[in-house]
């Protein structure tokens, strides 16, 4: 499938204002892979599936989750986790996505992981810093983007993890691995 075929898919499963965010995200992960010289296609891609299950119903993404055995600690933890395994599921079977890097990314994007790949990074920090987002340190994180792909996590995650205990929510444990995997490269030194 092309981009012009995704590009109009993705815009009939979403509101305008998240297909807006989704535009936004392509731009800034297209922006970082050239500045990590990784792969434009494999970026755009990912980027503009990203959340293309945000919108499904829950009843259908839990389906989905139990008949592809996903990790079932996502039943667990807030629902609004449950659209990136499902969205890359869905990348593959509606949209014929076979490469596991796009996959993955899609996949991880919401929660990250301590073995993330650089696409993986790339459309993390794209989501969380893309034009339209406006939150304290947004700024800071779109800088770290371009300096320090992993020290822009660091600060990712430490951010999410600190927004989520204010507003006292449970945190996915790869959220915490993740997190805990770019603070020790930071300890030795590596970020």
């Amino acid at each position: 499938m092309n981009r012009e075929e995704i590009l109009e898919a993705v815009k009939e499963a979403m509101p305008e204002k998240r297909f807006i965010h989704t535009l936004g995200v392509e731009k800034t992960a297209l922006e970082l892979a050239e500045h990590y010289d990784i792969d434009a296609k494999q970026t755009s891609t990912a980027a503009l599936l990203h959340d293309y299950a945000k919108y499904v119903d829950k009843e259908a993404m839990m389906a989905i989750m139990v008949e592809q055995k996903m990790d079932p600690k996502l039943f667990t933890y807030n629902q609004e986790l449950w659209h990136a395994p499902v969205g890359a599921f869905l990348a593959k079977e509606k949209f014929g996505v076979e490469d596991e890097a796009i996959l993955q990314a899609i996949a991880c994007h919401t929660t990250g992981n301590a073995a993330m790949s650089t696409l993986d990074k790339i459309i993390y920090l794209a989501d969380y810093t893309e034009p339209n987002r406006s939150f304290p340190g947004v700024y800071k994180a779109r800088r770290l983007s371009f300096d320090s792909l992993d020290a822009a996590m660091l600060f990712a995650l430490a951010n999410t993890i600190t927004f989520l205990i204010t507003k006292r929510q449970s945190i996915f444990p790869d959220t915490f691995e993740a997190y805990n995997y770019f603070a020790r490269l930071q300890i030795e030194g590596e970020v």
